[in-house]
């Protein structure tokens, strides 16, 4: 069980990752790299989001919307109604993060500005919570994958944020500065991720 977690984890945060590899959150991603304290801070309000939205949604999906019996039988089919339930769940925990870090940690929200918000619509969360129902997990998998999905989407970001670092002091042609080299500089980080899937596969697999 704990080699099969461990596996669910690392395999969110460098084989599957959500922003390198799926391709999910690329908003955030692109909008809030520029400073390492902003990448670090969104991503420590994507991963506590992430984190209770599955651990919301999960027993929602499975005791409301789509329940079965003890012989594994569906009680009443509610699943058309997933998504409009998830991304409610949603709005309402970003509410509470924007909340407490518009009191506690001002600099950071002003920071954040409008991207804060739109981790409602961040495709990454959603995603997150409604792939853990399609690949069947039970619900500690599910926190563990929102875990290792969140901290895959802070790597990203920390990652990516010292790479537009570096860009500053680059000179490149005229026709990619701004957002084309940066475009090209989150290709080359996302192809990065490519060896680790044979490395997790090869760690996990034996145990």
């Amino acid at each position: 069980m704990a080699a099969r977690l461990a596996a669910i984890f690392f395999t969110m945060i460098l084989v599957d990752n959500y922003v390198l590899v799926k391709f999910l959150g690329i908003c955030p991603f692109l909008g809030v790299s520029k400073k390492l304290n902003s990448a670090f801070g969104m991503s420590c309000a994507v991963i506590f989001v992430m984190t209770l939205a599955t651990a919301v949604t999960w027993p929602i999906q499975n005791f409301l919307l789509t329940p079965v019996d003890a012989e594994g039988n569906l009680k009443w089919d509610l699943g058309y109604l997933q998504t409009i339930v998830f991304i409610l769940v949603i709005a309402v925990l970003v509410q509470l993060v924007e909340i407490i870090m518009k009191k506690y940690m001002p600099p950071l929200h002003k920071a954040l500005g409008v991207y804060l918000p739109l981790i409602t619509t961040n495709c990454a969360v959603l995603g997150v919570t409604v792939l853990n129902i399609d690949n069947g997990y039970n619900f500690v998998e599910s926190i563990v994958c929102a875990l290792g999905a969140g901290f895959g989407f802070m790597l990203a970001m920390v990652i990516f944020s010292g790479v537009r670092k570096r860009l500053e002091d680059a000179q490149p042609p005229k026709c990619f500065e701004g957002l084309p080299i940066t475009l090209v500089a989150a290709s080359a980080t996302a192809l990065s991720f490519g060896g680790f899937g044979g490395l997790i596969e090869n760690i996990f697999g034996a145990i």
